[in-house]
């Protein structure tokens, strides 16, 4: 497995793969990886002749009051696990090498207005940024994004179609610990008394998905998953919302393919969970 930290060595090499003929296939990822890491780098490997894993703590993506000193990091660790998964390359650039001042921004406005966009008004800019860059360097033929970031992959995907990329996105399912907590990077922050209290996010799913299958209307299907987080007193809502699925703007009456979205905060860490409805 090889490991690159420059755009000029990454694109050498595969630009050699495609020149043998090669499919290649990018997960991009923000480092310390965990199983839904490990399942998208899995169906990556299933589906492409080459398997590229970026490993980058994004900082255009933070803003000023958020995590970027303290996100976990942990290269060797993340290096050990691509490896067995079988990856041919990471590619884990400085800072310096993504990004010259001043840069350009990628901006996909409307999808990132609401949700997590609401209260982070400059994290899809950079995303959308730095996977615009990524695509560019690695020139995958298909990409792997996980579904708890829902909101994320119907930007990317609103992205690669308004900007012409020739890329297909493969979207990939929740990995969930035994007891339904979501898998995320920031369950390293949870004290043991936090951990227990964040399984309040997988409890609302789960009644959330069951309670919509009955028809009732947005408002009420709401306020009975907010009763499930606020019976937890460790929590705090950021939001949870039912949105359309291609667009991410908030609907009434569910009678078309929505997302259910919440941000919850657990003491000082903020987890995201989701469901897709389909009708």
């Amino acid at each position: 497995m090889q490991v690159t930290k420059t755009v000029e060595e990454t694109r050498k090499q595969i630009k050699a793969w495609k020149k043998e003929g090669k499919t290649v296939g990018l997960v991009p990822t923000m480092g310390f990886l965990h199983e839904g890491h490990a399942s998208l780098i899995k169906k990556c490997r299933e589906e492409n002749d080459i398997v590229v894993v970026s490993d980058f703590v994004n900082p255009t993506q933070f803003g000023p009051t958020e995590d970027l000193e303290a996100y976990p990091r942990d290269f060797e660790r993340d290096s050990k696990l691509c490896e067995s998964l079988g990856a041919d390359m990471i590619f884990c650039p400085e800072p310096s090498e993504m990004y010259h001042d001043p840069h350009a921004f990628v901006s996909i406005d409307t999808l990132s207005e609401t949700l997590c966009g609401k209260t982070r008004p400059i994290h899809f800019k950079g995303v959308c940024t730095v996977v615009s860059k990524l695509f560019h360097i690695v020139a995958p033929d298909k990409a792997y994004f996980g579904q708890k970031d829902a909101q994320q992959l119907a930007i990317i995907r609103k992205m690669v179609a308004d900007l012409n990329f020739d890329i297909e996105i493969v979207g990939c399912p929740i990995i969930r610990e035994e007891d339904g907590l979501a898998k995320s990077s920031r369950n390293t922050y949870l004290s043991k008394e936090e951990r227990k209290a964040a399984l309040c996010l997988s409890r609302a799913v789960k009644a959330g998905q069951e309670i919509i299958q009955t028809g009732m209307m947005a408002e009420e299907l709401l306020g009975k998953m907010r009763a499930v987080i606020e019976a937890e007193p460790l929590a705090k809502i950021d939001y949870v919302s039912v949105v359309d699925a291609l667009t991410m703007q908030p609907v009434e009456k569910i009678d078309k393919n929505v997302l259910v979205a919440m941000a919850v905060y657990i003491g000082k860490t903020r987890l995201i969970d989701n469901f897709s409805y389909e009708v």
